[in-house]
């Protein structure tokens, strides 16, 4: 589990490709305090498991699901990251509650800077659309995010001056992919819902 609070920018040294899998190696030494083979790394917004781990580096295997249904290999050598280690059971929830289970890729549309900040226009696979609301809680390669507006097929958000200098979100160009989460509570509250098992609801 994660919250979207991005610890690193981290940088891809190699990802390679082996048939439908891929091995990726990232510089993040900072995310690297108290990591072991073993344990679970977010890259932008990713959940995966460490495999080795070397002074400033490490090494996370990547499955062909996790291929195909993330921007991840799209990356190439150079490419910045974001980096997040998987939260602590007595650790703050700064963000909100992330999985790094991607419903999707997104994509840049526009961006439009102001005085310190600057506003954002995502675009949205259309399934992904019914979870998303205004005010409500969004992960965009990792980074967690509030939802400033939702219109057909595209949602908006505010990067404040410390998202634009410490996430690849203040890098992004128009066109540019991003993973995208909805939050987990939206989807298991639509299940119950679908289901008929709201306990309390409708009856006395």
């Amino acid at each position: 589990m994660f919250t979207g609070i991005v610890e690193e920018l981290g940088t891809v040294l190699e990802l390679e490709h082996r048939g439908a899998d891929a091995r990726l190696v990232v510089h993040g030494p900072a995310v690297l305090a108290g990591t072991r083979a073993g344990d679970s790394i977010a890259v932008d917004g990713v959940c995966l498991t460490v495999v080795e781990v070397g002074a400033d580096a490490f090494s996370v295997d990547v499955m062909p699901e996790t291929l195909d249904r993330t921007a991840l290999g799209r990356l190439a050598p150079g490419a910045r990251v974001n980096l997040e280690r998987a939260v602590r059971a007595d650790g703050r929830l700064d963000g909100h509650l992330v999985q790094g289970h991607v419903d999707g890729v997104g994509t840049l549309l526009s961006r439009t800077p102001g005085e310190r900040w600057d506003d954002l226009l995502v675009g949205y696979p259309a399934p992904l659309g019914r979870y998303l609301a205004e005010k409500g809680s969004i992960a965009v390669s990792g980074v967690s995010l509030t939802v400033t507006g939702v219109q057909e097929g595209a949602f908006g958000v505010s990067l404040i001056p410390t998202t634009l200098a410490r996430t690849t979100l203040g890098l992004l160009a128009p066109g540019g992919p991003v993973n995208l989460e909805v939050d987990v509570i939206a989807k298991y509250v639509e299940r119950l819902v679908a289901a008929g098992a709201v306990p309390g609801v409708g009856s006395r």
